[in-house]
């Protein structure tokens, strides 16, 4: 749900957000993309930090506590699986969920 909400909270009005499953090597993923403005290189490997919030959101309008992807990756790591950001080339950022299926 965090995942969404942030997608849905940092794209602009009239953006899109896709979501899509699928199963690979025995591993559900989960992909959860925006049209928003991407999440700055720099700041991509601390986005699962506790509290971190780019400066650019800092200083912008969005609330939060900076908690929300960190209890993310806390969640999928307690199940056996990790999750990733990446920015797309052509603007927008996409997360990725990975967990086993179970046997």
């Amino acid at each position: 749900m965090n995942l969404l909400d942030n997608a849905i909270k940092y794209s602009p009005e009239g953006g899109t957000v896709t979501v899509g499953v699928k199963v690979s090597d025995r591993r559900a993923q989960l992909q959860i993309s925006d049209t928003g403005p991407g999440i700055p290189a720099s700041d991509l490997p601390h986005v699962f930090d506790r509290f971190f919030r780019a400066d650019q959101i800092r200083l912008g309008t969005t609330e939060g506590a900076g908690l929300g992807l960190s209890i993310v990756q806390s969640i999928c790591t307690a199940h056996g699986g990790l999750v990733k950001a990446e920015n797309h080339a052509n603007g927008g950022c996409r997360f990725i969920v990975q967990l086993p299926l179970a046997t």
